[in-house]
């Protein structure tokens, strides 16, 4: 982390002018305090990365104000600055917190390796508070990742083998398949651990707002800039920056991407200098790409060099052997979470679990089972603690269940509330009521051609008749 914002405080007006042109110079945002309470306030209400503090001061004291910043922030890193070289100036201000002290009259030049010095030392603090975060982080990830099915199996190698490298990956699937923590897993597993993973939703902000938020912008770059923010890709510089839902990114936005991956650089709104960053870029969509391409909706040179390569996350009606597994783990994680006894799913409520389609894919399993966790007051959850998968077997274009599912799911709606069954009369039942549907249909596509539905239905032509009467289907007369 790089210093930005710097503040001066000093009661001597030619050594703050002096230090700010200095400093400004070098390209950093400067602010001035006259003394130290002037100083506190505004170290209340900014984000300074180094301050750079008189020792001696009307008021509150530099030594005071040292103490009260190791209070209200204590990651602000504090250089001393006296025109008494004294061991006592320098050693109580070390004692006290301070990064490095300054004895006037001093040469600019001193100033700026000070400035050097501190830049180093808060990139290497970022980075060992970032490597200690990613790690357990991916300690977390590899226990957040679950499947065992095939196709799973097929992602985990795809990672393996793209995570050294820097090349760019476009992870493609429906909403709530878990691109993110596919994204993470990449940057976790590469060379970039302990630098920034940076992601952004290109769907969740304003198209006037995407690309200061990108790229960042200047100070008065337009009203409200009061001062200069570094975008996404400055702060994910060194590391990766993953944008998720980049098929929404408008058009004339998606020739900047471009050239970033192509220049491997950025102008910040509203500037005009170019600023290199090295960013690894991991981008996601639930859109077919290729289909916008053809539709003119995204630009095709970006698309190629998006999809160097694609990781395609199948949805998790396709991948139902996973489902049991991702179960238990929800049921851990929402007892833990909400510090509840740990609750199990009886087997029937797996298998309801399992034959659902999940058009909301892990998320809405991961919601479901909270809201079942949350509502049921017993410890084994039953098919009954999931009414809501019973009454919509499947919803959302290409997501139906098979038939068998469909029935099974209708089968066990009917029955839910019969405490006895008659017997013998079942088996008849259900046949009767899925042979007359089936009858019926094949007959309205042959339009009552009876040799034709008779050899679609695999049946000759005189059971066919019997059953059209036992079942009082009418023919219809065209």
């Amino acid at each position: 982390m790089s210093i930005n914002n710097i503040l001066v405080a000093d009661d001597e007006e030619s050594m703050r002018w002096v230090l700010s042109k200095a400093l400004k110079k070098k390209g950093f945002n400067v602010e001035l305090a006259k003394d130290g309470n002037e100083a506190l306030k505004l170290i209340k209400d900014n984000n300074y990365d180094l301050a750079l503090i008189d020792i001696k001061m009307p008021g509150v004291t530099g030594l005071e104000l040292l103490d009260r910043v190791k209070e209200e922030r204590a990651d602000l890193m504090v250089v001393i600055m006296t025109a008494e070289a004294s061991m006592k100036n320098a050693v109580e201000a070390m004692k006290r917190g301070a990064y490095d002290y300054l004895t006037k009259p001093f040469d600019l030049s001193v100033v700026d390796a000070v400035v050097e010095k501190v830049s180093r030392a808060r990139e290497m603090t970022s980075q060992v508070s970032l490597l200690k975060e990613e790690l357990a982080d991916r300690y977390q990830l590899e226990k957040t990742i679950i499947g065992n099915s095939p196709a799973m199996r097929e992602v985990y190698k795809t990672i393996g083998k793209v995570a050294p490298s820097d090349v760019t990956v476009l992870v493609q699937g429906e909403s709530g398949t878990g691109k993110e923590l596919i994204a993470r897993a990449i940057h976790y597993n590469s060379k970039r651990l302990g630098k920034p993973f940076v992601p952004l939703n290109c769907a969740a902000i304003p198209k006037e707002l995407l690309e200061s938020e990108l790229f960042g912008f200047e100070k008065g770059a337009f009203t409200g800039a009061t001062e200069r923010k570094l975008g996404k890709f400055e702060q994910a510089n060194g590391g990766t920056i993953f944008l998720d839902e980049i098929g929404d990114m408008p058009i004339d936005l998606q020739a900047k991407i471009l050239r970033v991956l192509q220049e491997r650089e950025i102008t910040r709104t509203g500037g005009n200098q170019s600023i290199p960053v090295d960013v690894r870029v991991v981008a996601a969509t639930n859109q077919d790409l290729e289909e916008s391409v053809r539709n003119k909706q995204f630009r095709e040179d970006l698309y190629y060099r998006l999809n160097v390569i694609p990781i395609q996350l199948v949805p998790l009606r396709d991948r139902k052997d996973d489902i049991p597994l991702l179960v238990q783990y929800f049921l851990n994680k929402i007892c833990a979470e909400l510090e509840a006894p740990l609750k199990r799913c009886s087997a029937d409520a797996v298998k309801l679990l399992t034959g659902y389609n999940w058009p909301g894919n892990i998320r809405e399993l991961e919601n479901t089972i909270k809201r079942a966790v949350i509502l049921s007051p017993d410890p084994l959850l039953v098919a009954s603690d999931f009414p809501g998968l019973r009454s919509r077997p499947s919803e959302g274009k290409g997501e139906e269940l098979s038939l068998e599912g469909i029935v099974d799911l209708k089968l066990r709606t009917c029955f839910t509330n019969m405490e006895k069954m008659e017997s013998g009369d079942v088996h008849a039942m259900v046949l009767e009521q899925v042979e007359r549907p089936l009858i019926r249909f094949v007959l309205e596509k042959t339009r009552g051609n009876q040799v034709k539905a008779a050899d679609i239905l695999g049946i000759n032509r005189n059971t066919l008749r019997k059953k059209i009467t036992e079942l009082g289907i009418e023919l219809r007369k065209d």
